[in-house]
């Protein structure tokens, strides 16, 4: 190996490294190695940014901001209020949400599919008064297998078109995944829709009464001209129980009491620890005369008379409040927002709610002015879990954005026009007629991503030139002598799989597929399968929560565990493989 194949493998070898730590974002990670990568001379400085200019990066952000016009006109939202009925049974609830979410994610991001059909799901398991943690793991496989099937379904699929592009002179067409990705879409949503589901497993945290989706730690402060000062902690249990609250401890002067809480005599400024629904804190809260940790601002939104309601968020690895506490975010004086409550997955909060550190995957209980909800929710950059936090425009904008994505995507798919020029157009038909708002334009587009993409590119770059993809796939071939053709693909895929099931599936197919390439050459085939084997096989993350964003997303409001996802997971990539591999011998032969 040369010194910069080993400088790169190195410095690939610490992001994958840091990725799978966690400590830091991946956008960082992904761009200190681009940054070290100049500095040690393997990038060059003229093409350290070229990534950010990339037509794959271009796509991307132009497809989030697409995404998000349906959504705001209420296209996406037409038909699944039209289509979803609380009184279907599970098995045929699953069948028909996860049909939804493989077509939409089809022709939207995958990500944003997800974030519009949670809160539906969510919505309906409360009606049918069943745990949400029994569908949204299947709602969000049925996405990620969905985005398979075009090239803007999914971030893989737009880097192995503009890989190939970049490697063959022409890059993958609209509909050129459907065979393929189709065939593995549709198995992997008649498994998940049949079998896969009852794979869940049923235990007292996720159980079919949601008390623990809806279960927060909160806290209430003893206010001055409170009747309850000089009595003791215990003398609330009374209406705790008629509540249905669980009085967890006693927080004086910042600190916890836990064990002889009870026993403590309240004074003005203490803050009872409670564990209760939304409803239950509110009836205790009515009960006791006890205040928000906030109430001052509270008093002052409704003598300003605004007014106040309550609303339920799930917090995205790409919140402004992950790794930080609302208090240092400024909810409050920002946003006129109070905290409530968090709920967590198996984890005791044991600080001030105020000051606790914020975890993707954590539920906030927010109060917060009334119709504010969506823009407070858009600002924390959160997702909302009830149906008041949609925000959506006149309906008599449905057809018009439907109709101007169509046309973009029938133009793209005859060769009218360039995919990316396409899409341009489309988001400034929506900013011009209102659909997508001029002041949230940049809101929708997942910087962090961007950033990623922008950084890995030039890396991914220069090992391709230094012969480091020929090198590992070299290694590939080695492993695979003698094999047939389905063998080596297979292996390709597993490969390809098993890092996108730990690792960012961008990051992942910005590797494989150069080296997929480098297969096919040194085998004197056509590059082409290797370049599908790829597309599916780094979309195919489903043994993990931290394997594609969706799979995060849903860990807190699904009260799911680490180790849930492999259940249904293994067998799923399991067939996505054997289904895949058929199929790409046959529609895109070697």
């Amino acid at each position: 190996m040369t010194t910069d194949q080993i400088t790169l493998f190195s410095l690939f070898g610490a992001v994958f490294g840091m990725l799978l730590w966690g400590r830091f974002r991946y956008d960082i990670v992904a761009f200190s190695a681009l940054m070290l990568g100049v500095v040690l001379g393997v990038v060059p400085s003229a093409e350290a940014f070229s990534g950010f200019g990339h037509p794959a990066t271009l796509v991307v952000a132009l497809v989030l901001v697409v995404s998000a016009g349906l959504v705001r006109s209420g296209a996406v939202f037409l038909i699944t209020r039209t289509l979803v009925d609380a009184s279907r049974s599970l098995g045929a609830h699953i069948t028909l949400m996860g049909a939804i979410g493989g077509v939409l994610s089809a022709f939207m991001n995958n990500v944003a599919a997800l974030a519009l059909l949670m809160p539906v799901d969510i919505q309906t398991a409360r009606k049918a008064g069943r745990s949400p943690g029994l569908s949204l793991m299947p709602l969000s496989f049925a996405t990620i297998l969905g985005g398979m099937v075009t090239l803007i379904g999914t971030p893989p699929n737009i880097i192995i078109a503009t890989i190939r592009e970049d490697s063959l002179g022409e890059p993958f067409a609209m509909f050129d995944f459907a065979p393929v990705g189709g065939v593995a879409a549709i198995a992997g949503l008649i498994f998940v829709a049949l079998i896969g589901w009852r794979l869940i497993p049923a235990r007292a945290d996720a159980c079919a009464e949601l008390e623990d989706i809806g279960s927060y730690v909160a806290e209430l402060v003893v206010p001055d001209d409170s009747k309850h000062i000089g009595k003791r902690l215990g003398e609330l249990e009374d209406d705790a129980d008629k509540s249905d609250v669980a009085i967890v401890g006693l927080l004086r002067e910042g600190k916890r009491r836990y064990g002889r809480a009870r026993n403590s005599e309240l004074r003005a400024g203490d803050a009872v620890v409670i564990e209760a629904t939304p409803d239950a804190l509110d009836e205790f809260r009515a009960a006791t005369g006890l205040a928000v940790a906030d109430a001052e601002r509270e008093e002052k939104l409704n003598a300003a008379g605004e007014g106040v309601e309550i609303i339920e968020v799930v917090v995205t690895d790409s919140s402004r409040l992950v790794g930080r506490t609302a208090q240092s975010v400024g909810l409050a004086w920002r946003q006129n927002t109070v905290l409530l409550g968090v709920s967590r997955e198996g984890v005791r909060i044991t600080r001030q709610i105020r000051k606790t550190e914020i975890r993707t995957g954590d539920i906030l209980l927010l109060l917060v002015p009334r119709d504010t909800g969506a823009d407070v929710t858009q600002w924390l950059g959160c997702l909302p879990l009830a149906e008041r936090g949609l925000a959506v425009t006149a309906d008599d904008k449905v057809w018009l954005a439907i109709g101007l994505f169509i046309g973009a995507v029938a133009a793209a798919s005859i060769g009218l026009l360039y995919l990316p020029i396409a899409l341009g157009l489309v988001v400034i038909a929506y900013v011009l007629s209102k659909i997508v708002p001029l002041s949230e334009l940049y809101t929708h587009i997942e910087w962090p991503v961007i950033v990623l993409l922008g950084s890995m590119i030039p890396l991914g770059a220069a090992l391709e030139s230094s012969g480091g993809t020929e090198l590992i796939a070299g290694w590939l071939v080695t492993l695979t002598n003698g094999l047939p053709a389905w063998a080596v693909l297979t292996v390709l895929m597993v490969v390809t799989m098993s890092l996108s099931d730990v690792l960012n599936n961008t990051a992942t197919t910005i590797v494989a597929a150069p080296v997929g390439i480098q297969m096919a050459q040194t085998l004197g085939v056509s590059p082409d399968p290797f370049l599908m084997a790829v597309a599916v096989a780094a979309s195919s993350a489903f043994l993990t929560p931290i394997g594609h964003k969706n799979n995060t997303l849903i860990l807190g409001p699904g009260g799911y565990h680490f180790g849930d996802y492999w259940r249904i997971g293994l067998p799923l990539e399991v067939i996505v493989i054997a289904v895949s591999i058929p199929a790409i011998l046959v529609f895109w032969p070697l």
